[in-house]
């Protein structure tokens, strides 16, 4: 997915349709010049509506459209006719958008299902028809309800991307290289920072025609839960993901320590983030002998299953994708 077309914050105005206005009718023929009332209820004002589509991955196609407004209703009329309803606006967004108050940042709904459809701003309600207020103290009622008016807010919609497995680590951790090798997603590869800029997802093919779904985050700095580096921008995305996969190079000076930071770093985001299962990758092992992975092992945290790999050299990938599914699996049950 080319980065231009990846966007994860949009800011919408919604503007919900007015209902239609209850008629006043009376029912009026050529034989019979006093008939009662007979004045149709209003339509309702259109909906704006999100519905969840499994086919799509970015909120693209909102992005240059800051304002949406849904069809009013129309008015009652003779003969107990109902108005016709407003036309609903329905923007499809894909799975794991998160609607959110632009003011208190409280969340409102998220949609997390193919085809699930929740109410943004509702349509104002249709006027009642004067045949309503008939009665036997007031059999000609003349009035009617006028239509509700339509409801106009400001919202934020943020996707988090919906996946079995998240890679994190800091920047040139090897998370884009092992994504490459394991699914047939193409990101962006190079020797420096921030190479992934948004979030790349890829299926991972499995035994027997299973498969599951990896996404590659932007790299973690420390620091980044205070909105440094890409910050909050990509942490929202690892909520969303089922398992962790840490990723530290064998190279890095301290591993414990530069895991200890990623933990900190998803702790002070959001605390939620510790109760997922983890798995720790070290990445760039090809050049190690047994002798230094043992030295190495002996400064792997504890309490975390890890392995030894090198997506270049293709070492230890297929155990770490049998972790992987286990581990997946066991998140599931």
């Amino acid at each position: 997915m080319a980065e231009q077309n990846f966007v994860d914050y949009v800011k919408i105005n919604c503007r919900s349709g007015s209902g239609g206005a209850g008629s006043a009718h009376f029912m009026r023929d050529r034989t019979n010049a006093q008939g009662g009332p007979d004045g149709g209820d209003g339509g309702r004002g259109g909906h704006i509506i999100l519905r969840g589509n499994r086919n799509i991955w970015t909120l693209l196609t909102l992005k240059y459209r800051k304002h949406v407004k849904a069809g009013h209703g129309g008015n009652g009329s003779k003969s107990n006719s109902h108005g016709a309803d407003g036309d609903d606006i329905i923007l499809e967004v894909p799975l794991g958008t998160v609607a959110k108050d632009p003011e208190t940042k409280e969340v409102l709904f998220e949609i997390t299902n193919d085809q699930e459809q929740r109410i943004l701003v509702a349509g104002g309600r249709g006027g009642l028809g004067n045949s309503h207020f008939k009665s036997s103290t007031n059999q000609t009622p003349r009035y009617a309800q006028p239509g509700e008016d339509g409801e106009e807010f400001w919202f934020i919609l943020e996707l988090k991307v919906l996946a079995d497995v998240g890679l994190v680590g800091f920047p040139n951790a090897g998370k884009s290289t092992f994504l490459s090798v394991v699914t047939a997603a193409k990101p962006k590869i190079a020797n420096y920072p921030f190479t992934t800029l948004t979030p790349n997802l890829g299926i991972v093919q499995y035994r027997d025609g299973r498969s599951f779904v990896i996404a590659d985050i932007p790299g973690i700095i420390e620091d980044a839960h205070q909105g440094k580096g890409l910050g909050h921008r990509f942490l929202r995305h690892i909520e969303r993901n089922a398992t962790l996969l840490f990723m530290v190079p064998c190279d890095t000076e301290d591993i414990k320590k530069e895991y200890s930071i990623l933990l900190h770093e998803l702790a002070a985001y959001n605390p939620d983030l510790l109760d997922k299962p983890r798995v720790l990758a070290i990445t760039k092992s090809d050049m190690m002998d047994e002798e230094l992975k043992s030295l190495i092992a002996e400064e792997v945290p504890t309490g975390v299953p890890y392995l030894f790999i090198s997506s270049v050299a293709q070492q230890g990938i297929n155990e770490l994708k049998d972790l992987l599914w286990e581990t997946v699996n066991q998140t599931e049950e």
